[in-house]
């Protein structure tokens, strides 16, 4: 038996930090919490997760930030990141910043589900050389939608 995937989630909201958590452990995901930007860059280094969800507007350091200072560095820059916020701008900025995915708040546990199986897929068969391939994913009616493109 393999271990299982770690997933690190980094949000100022506790309670959408637990349900997350929740969820991964529940589907067999190893699942990690930082509630700010700055933890998030300290545990995502420290325990090189296989995947990270990450809020855009946090205290002490941004999503942003985070995902710029992640990707800048050789030991992290691989790691697929999946945004959240319920800002149009911060998908667009997200994206066009090398973020895989992004999921718009509010979103259900599916859609978080979807989206945390399709960007360890992706990662599985192979990261793009320049980290190209983001995807939006929206919540419309209980259906998910994948937009492709780099933007």
């Amino acid at each position: 038996m393999s271990d299982p995937q770690t997933v690190l989630v980094v949000d100022d909201d506790l309670e959408i930090v637990r349900a997350a958590c929740m969820r991964l452990r529940a589907a067999g995901y190893k699942a990690l919490e930082a509630t700010d930007g700055t933890s998030g860059v300290a545990a995502a280094i420290a325990a090189r997760p296989d995947l990270i969800l990450l809020d855009v507007r946090m205290p002490r350091k941004d999503g942003l930030a985070v995902l710029s200072e992640l990707k800048h560095r050789a030991d992290t820059k691989h790691i697929p990141v999946v945004m959240l916020s319920a800002s149009i701008v911060d998908q667009e900025a997200g994206l066009d910043a090398g973020a895989r995915f992004f999921i718009r708040k509010p979103y259900s546990g599916a859609t978080l589900m979807q989206a945390v199986r399709a960007a360890l897929a992706v990662q599985a068969k192979a990261e793009p050389p320049n980290g190209d391939e983001a995807t939006p994913f929206e919540e419309h009616d209980d259906d998910v939608q994948a937009n492709f493109g780099g933007g």
